[in-house]
């Protein structure tokens, strides 16, 4: 439920304050990407393999 006339009016994302504020997701209309489909593979976009995967780290 939109309660925050700013994203009533204009939506969360259009908003001057959208980057600090602390209640764009309780109060106004902004759904978290996390939310989106994604890729879980990390490989694939050319980034480093995960912690879990590959050698070990050596302990000092």
């Amino acid at each position: 439920m939109t309660l925050c006339p700013i994203a009533l009016a204009v939506g969360c994302k259009k908003c001057p304050a959208f980057k600090v504020c602390p209640l764009k997701g309780t109060i106004g209309d902004y759904k978290p990407e996390a939310a989106a489909p994604s890729t879980k593979s990390g490989a694939a976009k050319g980034s480093r393999p995960s912690a879990k995967s590959g050698k070990p780290k050596r302990k000092k």
